[in-house]
């Protein structure tokens, strides 16, 4: 009798949406690909090399003419996968590694919970740190089933995606938590673009998220 052939792992892609980002998209690729052979960058209409150096760090990338905003640029990404599960990350982390991909996925993979949601944790940067404490529910590290994360509503249509996912997520009971990853930080836009223009942006960021319960309620 032949022995019974063990069960083939689950399908896995990182999704990665970026604008903007040539300086770090090569690392966090870089640190995906340790983790999965599929990584998917989404450049959101980037005006740098972002697509560029991601496909350069071996991603797969998808295109977006417009800035459309990460909404768009995700579940461009999510299509252009077929995988099962999907890690979702920010083109903008530094301290990646392998170990924290496998930290986020595990729970979702073991059936605990329906999504991870990444936390820094001690990455040296307070302002990044004690942001993203200060905002959990708004964090781009996320591990999930891809047909979950399809399903939810609006989500290539909203600019910011995590409220929608945040709806879904209490609309449909799903079971989530927060998993901490250690020495994890992000760049902050007033980094990025300088400070006055870095805080322009992130106004306006703020200012999209709070928008999200009006447009809901009249759409």
């Amino acid at each position: 009798m032949l022995p019974s052939a063990s069960p083939s792992p689950p399908r896995v892609a990182v999704v990665i949406p970026a604008y903007n980002e040539e300086e770090t998209v090569a690392t966090v690729v870089q640190a995906a690909l340790a983790f999965s052979p599929e990584v998917v960058v989404a450049s959101d209409g980037s005006a740098d090399l972002t697509a560029e150096v991601a496909r350069a760090a071996g991603a797969r990338v998808v295109e977006l003419r417009e800035n459309r905003g990460k909404g768009p640029a995700l579940k461009a990404a999510l299509e252009a996968t077929g995988a099962e599960f999907v890690v979702m990350l920010d083109a903008d982390l530094l301290g990646l590694t392998r170990e924290h991909l496998e930290q986020l996925l595990a729970p979702v993979l073991a059936g605990e919970l329906d999504m991870a949601i990444g936390v820094f944790e001690g990455g040296g940067s307070f302002a990044s740190d004690w942001g993203n404490r200060l905002t959990p529910n708004l964090s781009g590290q996320r591990a999930c089933r891809r047909d979950w994360l399809l399903a939810v509503p609006r989500l290539g249509e909203e600019r910011w995606p995590e409220p929608p996912i945040t709806d879904w997520l209490r609309e449909t009971g799903a079971r989530w938590d927060y998993v901490e990853l250690g020495q994890v930080r992000q760049v902050l836009k007033e980094t990025k673009r300088g400070f006055w223009k870095g805080a322009r942006a992130r106004t306006r960021m703020y200012a999209e998220l709070l928008s999200y319960r009006r447009r809901r309620r009249r759409g």
